[in-house]
Parts: structure tokens; C-alpha cells; sequence
């Protein structure tokens, strides 16, 4: 099932922009848009969505007021050129802050936190059939669904990933660190500055190194103790 997202800001470019962002995303779809925090007021009325892309300096009702007003809010994502409000932003318990101009790496992650969150408060019924997993750009315009069992092995190539999966290779334009965050620290674990790796994915743990689907992987020394804790743990 598709999440559905409301925009609300005054600039009609930004919304544009989050358009042309969610048009490349399969799972996620705009149900409507407004220049003005009234309209969406009225709109939730007698709507429900499970996101919405909120600007702060609007006319007649700025951002922040707008969510005090809500009585239960959806997942909340501001959108904003002003960076200055983010600390009254996150008290408001909102998802993410994105400051204009928002890139495309940037608008992905805080996405990715939606599709988290969702899987999360799916039932175990529910998660047989919506597996956990992450939206990534492997090219200018195609933005790849990757499940999250079928990861092997994320390494680090200075500023781009190359991402092993069990039947493929991706290469994106991120951190290790970034896109080690987005992963479930009880499945993944870093294992060396260019290593992120699954755990129930090892077949052998041999000294300071691992093997996954017959390749062996050096485990850095600042690393070890952690990563063999976590790994007999679980």
C-alpha cells in the first residue's frame, strides 16, 4: 500500500520540486498540495494521509503553528529555507528537517525514515508480505527498491557505495556512514572504514576477518571487539 503524502508550502517551485522527487519513488504518492497551511487545515478535515512535506513562513498560519493545531498529527517533514527553527522544530517530535535547496540524497533519506517507520508498525503477519527495504538513486533519474534481506555487503568507494546483494551490485553516491545509519544496527554492523556488512549473511569468522558468499572481508582494528560481541550475541 502506497504512502500517501500531502505538500503544503507557499512556493509553488518547491512543490514542484517534492513533485518531481515522489514521481520517482514507487511506493509513495501525492494526494494534494497547498500554498497555505489553512487549506490543509481544511482539507484534513475530512482526509487522512500518513505524511506531509510542511514549509514554515507561510501566510496566515505559519508551520509550526499549524502542527500545534493538530490533534493527531501524520508524520511531519519540514521544508524550509530557514535553518533557524529546527530546534523548535524537533521538540514538536517532527521526522525530519530538510533546508531548502533540498537535493535529491537528502529528500531520499528522510523518506527512507517513512518507509522504516511503516515497516516497523506492521503487523508480523503483514511484514511476510512488505519486507523491509530502501529506495536508492543508482542513476540520474532511476531510483532502485533494494530489500533490506537481501543485502550482503556496502563498501565504501571514497564518495560512491557499491552496495552486493544477494543477485546484483549497485553503485550510489553516498557515505558509508549515511547509509549505514539507515540500516537496523541488529542486522548490519560497520566492520572497517569501508565496510558495512549483514550479520546472519557471515559463513565463517576466521581471526580478524569474516567470509561472506566466499569472499573474505578484514575486520579494522578498531572495530573487532565490538563487531565479534555483536556478532556471537546474535
Amino acid at each position: 500500500m502506497k504512502t500517501t503524502c500531502l505538500i503544503i508550502d507557499d512556493e509553488p517551485l518547491a512543490i514542484d520540486v517534492i513533485r518531481s522527487y515522489i514521481e520517482q519513488i514507487n511506493d509513495i504518492e501525492v494526494v494534494n498540495s497547498f500554498s497555505n497551511a489553512i487549506d490543509g487545515l481544511n482539507f484534513l478535515k475530512d482526509n487522512e494521509v500518513d505524511l506531509i512535506f510542511l514549509d514554515i513562513n507561510m501566510p496566515l498560519l505559519d508551520g509550526l503553528s499549524f502542527i500545534k493545531s493538530l490533534q493527531n498529527p501524520p508524520l511531519i517533514i519540514i521544508t524550509t529555507a530557514h535553518s533557524e527553527f529546527a530546534v523548535e522544530a524537533y521538540e514538536l517530535d517532527l521526522l525530519d528537517y530538510l533546508v531548502k535547496p533540498i537535493s535529491l540524497p537528502r529528500f531520499l533519506k528522510a523518506v527512507n525514515k517513512v518507509f522504516k517507520i511503516k515497516n516497523s508498525q506492521n503487523s508480523p503477519s503483514k511484514l511476510i508480505n512488505e519486507r523491509p527495504y530502501l529506495f536508492v538513486k543508482i542513476d540520474k533519474k532511476k531510483m532502485k527498491k533494494i530489500y533490506l534481506d537481501e543485502i550482503l555487503v556496502i563498501e565504501s568507494l571514497k564518495d560512491y557505495l557499491k552496495i552486493t546483494t544477494v543477485s546484483n551490485r549497485y553503485i550510489i553516491h553516498q557515505t558509508l556512514s549515511s547509509f549505514t545509519d539507515l540500516l537496523p544496527s541488529k542486522n548490519f554492523i560497520r566492520i572497517h572504514r569501508s565496510y558495512t556488512i549483514a550479520i546472519d549473511k557471515i559463513d565463517t569468522i576466521e581471526g580478524n576477518s569474516v567470509e561472506i558468499a566466499g569472499i573474505r572481508y578484514i575486520i579494522g582494528r578498531t572495530y573487532i571487539d565490538d563487531v565479534k560481541s555483536s556478532i556471537l550475541k546474535s
